[in-house]
C-alpha cells in the first residue's frame, strides 16, 4: 500500500494552517492509505490536533488541498467529513452517563417508525456495531454510568464505525485505560485495520505506537519532519526526530535505570499505620523516607490514586494513624496536609488542578497563598524569587507564566503543577500521573526535577500507570491490586516492568473462585 501500488483515500498536499500568533502547519503532506494504522508523533503543539482538525472538518486551511480519493474536498465541518466517510474518536470524548448504550452509539442517527423513534431497531443496530467490534457480551440497554472507562471507549468507536467508515481518526484513544484495557482496544483497531479501514492514530505513548502503527509521521513546530515505516524505525530515532535534538545518550530510554538517591534512614518522613477507607482501600501501611522515591504501581483502578489522596488529606480514611516526622497527625484535608508540608499533584489537572482564568503565574502561587492566608499576601520578592526558580528548575518561561493557564500545552500545564507543590516547600511531594498526556521532552524535563527534589531531600511518592517510568525512577515500588496493597520491592538491577507485572498476575491467580 505504501509503495503506491494503492492509492491513498486521504491526502493532505501542503496544507498551511495560520493562527492567531502561530503558524499551526506549514506546508504539511500527508497520505493515509487504506487497511493501514498510521501513527502521527510529535510533541504538544507539534500540530497533530490542528492535521486532526483538518481532515475532520473542524479546522480550516489557509492553504493548500484536501483529497479524497483523488479528489479535492473542502471541509465546512464534521458533516462534511462524515459525508466522506471519515470518523473520529476525540481524547476523552464525553457522553452523558444518563444515556444507554443504544441512545450513545444512535446518537443523530436514530431509526424511525411510525410512532416515533424504532428502539428495537436501534437497538439492533448498536449491536450490530458493537459485535463489528468484537463486543459481544454489553447490554446495549445499560446505562453509561454502568460502564468501565474501556467500555465507554468501545462504545464512542461503536458510535463512529455505525456508518462503516472508511477513515478512522483516534485521537489518543488509550489515555483513560489501563494495561489489559489497551490490550483489548488494540485487538480491536487490528481487526478493523484488516477489514480495511483506513486508521490514523494519534498517541503520546510510544510503545502502543510501535505495536500498533505501520506508518509514522512525525510533526515538529508544525512541519513535517519524517515519515518512517515503523518496522524500520528505531525508538531513539523516532525521540530524535520528534525533539529534533541528539538522544544517542537515552538510545535505551526504555530501560534506563537511574542513579539511585541517598536515602536518610531516620525516622520516616511520613508514616501510616493500616490507613484505609471502606470501599476505596485496604488498610495499608506504608513509609517514605526523606530523599527517597516511593513508586506505586498496578493496573487502573488498583487502589494507587486512593492511597495518595488519603496520604494527602484529599479523601479521608476511617482507619489508620498517619506520621509526619515522627507526630501523629490527622489530614482532614488538603490544607491540613499542606500545614504539615505535605503538598499533592491530582492526576486530573482539567478538572483538580489548573483554575481557569488566571495565568500559570498565579496559578503556581495558589498553594502558598493559602497557606499563608488570603489576608497575608505573599510579597513581591518572594513571588519574583520563586518565580526564578520555577523558571529555572522546570523550563518554563516567563512567557509562559503571564499566559492564562487554559491556553498552555498539557506539558507546560503539568509543570506548573508540580511548580504550585514545590512553592509551599515540601518535605513530602505525591505527584499522581505528573506524565501522563504530555511530550516526551516535558515528561523528561519533569522526571529530572523528580528526581533533582530527591536528591535535595524531599521524600517523593511517584504514581504513575506507565510500569517503566515507575521501574526507572523508584527507589521502592509499593504494587497493588484490587484496592490493596500486596507486595514492596527494593528496586535495583534485577526488578523490571515483568517483575511487577508477574506479581501481579501471581496475585491475580491466587484470587479465581
Amino acid at each position: 500500500m505504501i509503495d503506491g501500488a494503492v492509492a491513498p483515500v486521504i491526502e493532505l498536499r501542503g496544507i498551511t494552517v495560520e493562527l492567531p500568533g502561530v503558524r499551526a502547519l506549514d506546508a504539511v503532506d500527508f497520505r493515509l492509505f487504506p487497511g493501514e494504522v498510521h501513527a502521527v508523533m510529535g510533541e504538544n503543539g507539534a500540530g497533530k490536533s490542528t492535521l486532526i482538525g483538518v481532515i475532520t472538518g473542524t479546522r480550516r486551511p489557509t492553504s493548500g488541498v484536501v483529497l479524497v480519493d483523488g479528489e479535492e474536498r473542502s471541509f465546512a465541518g464534521v458533516g462534511d467529513s462524515r459525508a466522506a466517510g471519515i470518523a473520529t474518536v476525540f481524547q476523552d470524548m464525553q457522553l452523558s452517563p444518563n444515556l444507554t448504550v443504544t441512545e450513545a452509539v444512535m446518537l443523530g442517527r436514530e431509526r424511525r417508525g411510525r410512532w416515533g423513534i424504532d428502539w428495537r431497531r436501534n437497538r439492533a443496530d448498536a449491536a450490530q456495531a458493537l459485535a463489528r467490534l468484537g463486543v459481544d457480551d454489553l447490554d446495549p440497554r445499560k446505562p453509561l454510568s454502568f460502564l468501565s472507562p474501556a467500555q465507554k471507549q468501545l462504545v464512542a468507536l461503536a458510535r463512529s464505525v455505525v456508518d462503516e467508515p472508511r477513515v478512522l481518526v483516534l485521537d489518543e484513544p488509550t489515555s483513560s485505560l489501563d494495561r489489559a484495557e489497551v490490550a483489548a482496544l488494540m485487538r480491536v483497531i487490528r481487526g478493523l485495520r484488516d477489514r480495511g479501514v483506513a486508521i490514523l492514530f494519534v498517541s503520546h505513548f510510544l510503545e502502543q505506537a510501535f505495536a500498533i502503527s505501520d506508518r509514522m509521521t512525525v510533526l515538529r513546530g508544525g512541519r513535517k519532519v519524517a515519515e518512517n515505516r515503523t518496522r524500520e524505525l528505531e525508538r531513539a530515532e523516532l525521540i530524535s526526530q520528534m525533539l529534533g535534538k541528539d538522544l544517542e545518550g537515552l538510545r535505551a530510554l526504555g530501560s534506563e535505570r537511574k542513579a539511585h538517591h541517598y536515602v536518610s534512614e531516620g525516622e520516616p518522613a511520613f508514616r501510616a499505620d493500616a490507613l484505609g477507607r471502606r470501599g476505596e482501600l485496604r488498610p495499608t501501611d506504608i513509609e517514605v523516607h526523606r530523599g527517597e522515591i516511593v513508586g506505586f504501581a498496578g493496573l487502573r483502578g488498583a487502589g494507587r490514586t486512593e492511597l495518595g489522596a488519603l496520604m494527602s488529606g484529599a479523601l479521608r480514611s476511617d482507619s489508620g494513624e498517619l506520621w509526619a516526622g515522627g507526630e501523629r497527625v490527622r489530614l482532614h484535608s488538603p490544607s491540613a496536609a499542606l500545614r504539615r508540608r505535605i503538598a499533592a499533584s491530582s492526576e486530573s489537572r482539567r478538572t483538580d488542578g489548573i483554575v481557569a482564568g488566571l495565568s500559570a503565574r498565579e496559578n503556581i502561587l495558589l498553594s502558598l497563598q493559602a497557606l499563608r492566608g488570603w489576608i497575608r499576601p505573599i510579597p513581591q520578592s518572594e513571588q519574583r524569587m520563586l518565580l526564578e526558580i520555577y523558571t529555572d528548575v522546570l523550563n518554563l518561561s516567563a512567557a509562559d507564566l503571564a499566559r492564562p493557564i487554559e491556553q498552555l500545552s498539557g506539558g507546560t500545564q503539568q509543570k506548573v503543577l508540580l511548580a504550585r507543590a514545590l512553592a509551599v516547600r515540601p518535605r513530602v511531594l505525591i505527584l499522581d500521573e505528573p506524565t501522563r498526556g504530555i511530550d516526551i521532552a516535558a515528561k523528561l524535563q519533569i522526571q529530572r526535577s523528580i528526581s533533582t527534589l530527591a536528591q535535595q531531600g524531599v521524600a517523593v511518592v511517584f504514581i504513575s500507570s506507565e510500569l517503566q517510568e515507575v521501574v526507572r525512577l523508584s527507589d521502592r515500588i509499593v504494587v497493588l491490586k484490587d484496592r490493596e496493597k500486596i507486595g514492596e520491592l527494593s528496586n535495583g538491577p534485577g526488578v523490571t516492568v515483568d517483575t511487577i507485572v508477574e506479581m501481579i498476575a501471581a496475585e491475580s491467580g491466587d484470587d479465581t473462585d
